[in-house]
């Protein structure tokens, strides 16, 4: 398969797992990126970016019928709604109108990639079978991840190509503007009570503190991403995909804390999403003081979703091991993520 192009159709090009599938994929040198985002991008290297409405369809036709050279789609987009209802209609529809615009032009498609979650497993309603193993039963819909595995299993029938379905726990790595971006969430945070002279403290709830729960690189998951694509062995595959350890805050927000030179008070119960809305003044104030570069607040700041994150009051862990027997076995150290992460974004300016 290395002698033959790749050409990769990196759908959501802009978010978290996006931004470091394209990295990765134009770091191994042999293939050919074209990224996805209603923002679009600018052209380097092998890497070309398309703007595209993926909500509509003709624009996916006119945008995406001339790319015939793609032969691996890995979707990663995604639209945030008010209700799990709600997110079914949009998330379904932007799957199947980059398929149908794609499929019918690119006569060498191999493989479309989906990216999934823990929610497949129902751990966004509450406590869930741990580990989650990628056998599990589907649970009560509306889940609109396993609505787009579905429509793949049933498009996929008959057809040259296969799919895989990626399912990661939090990813965590470099995005701005991201409404799922928990290092950026910590970051931040942590950034605006050492500047109120405050200590860090655990806002999640009580019961969260002490639970067992993963996380996955974003580097890491590009990995894995690409392997599952290009491996024969996991054709028509799904895999949970974590960094291999499991962790509890009361352990790791220590260490957190020491990054910021701040001592951990006792955990405090309260919505990010309300006690943080008022710090947009106060972030502009301190990219001025210290140099940074300039963010909006609302680009820098993914409130509800940590809300949701330190919200799990019971164990959040799936089982890894199927990756590791169908041929994957990188892993990374989570404390050393959290701290890479943290000071990647103060290389970057982007906290103080």
């Amino acid at each position: 398969m290395s002698t033959q192009s790749k050409v990769a159709l990196v759908v959501g090009a802009h978010g978290v797992i996006g931004r470091n599938l394209v990295d990765h994929l134009a770091a191994l040198g042999d293939w050919d990126v074209i990224g996805l985002s209603r923002r679009g991008g600018e052209a380097t290297g092998r890497v070309r970016y398309v703007s595209v409405d993926l909500l509509d369809p003709d624009d996916c036709a006119r945008s995406l019928g001339a790319l015939t050279e793609v032969t691996h789609v890995f979707y990663a987009a995604y639209q945030e709604r008010p209700t799990w209802a709600e997110l079914v209609p949009p998330n379904l529809a932007m799957l199947v109108n980059v398929v149908d615009a794609v499929e019918p032009v690119a006569n060498g498609l191999r493989h479309i990639s989906l990216m999934q979650g823990y929610k497949v497993y129902g751990a966004h309603l509450g406590p869930f079978k741990t580990p989650a193993r990628e056998s599990d039963p589907h649970h009560m819909p509306p889940e609109f991840n396993v609505d787009q595995q579905a429509f793949l299993e049933e498009r996929q029938r008959g057809a040259e190509w296969t799919w895989s379905a990626i399912r990661p726990s939090v990813v965590c790595g470099f995005a701005l503007g991201n409404p799922m971006n928990l290092a950026m969430v910590i970051a931040v945070y942590g950034a605006i009570s050492k500047e109120l002279g405050l200590p860090l403290r655990f806002p999640g709830r009580p019961g969260a503190y002490d639970k067992l729960l993963e996380m996955t690189d974003a580097g890491l998951l590009a990995k894995a991403t690409v392997w599952a694509a290009t491996d024969e062995r996991c054709a028509n595959q799904a895999f949970n995909i974590n960094n291999g350890d499991l962790f509890r805050w009361n352990e790791m927000w220590p260490k957190i804390a020491r990054f910021f030179d701040l001592e951990v008070a006792d955990p405090l119960p309260m919505s990010l999403d309300v006690v943080m809305a008022d710090k947009g003044p106060l972030w502009n104030a301190m990219a001025e003081r210290y140099g940074l570069e300039p963010h909006p607040y609302e680009d820098v700041s993914s409130w509800a979703f940590g809300d949701f994150v330190f919200s799990w009051d019971y164990d959040m862990f799936a089982d890894g091991s199927k990756a590791r027997r169908f041929g994957f076995h990188e892993y990374v150290d989570t404390e050393a993520m959290f701290l890479d992460i943290l000071g990647d974004l103060r290389r970057r300016r982007i906290i103080p």
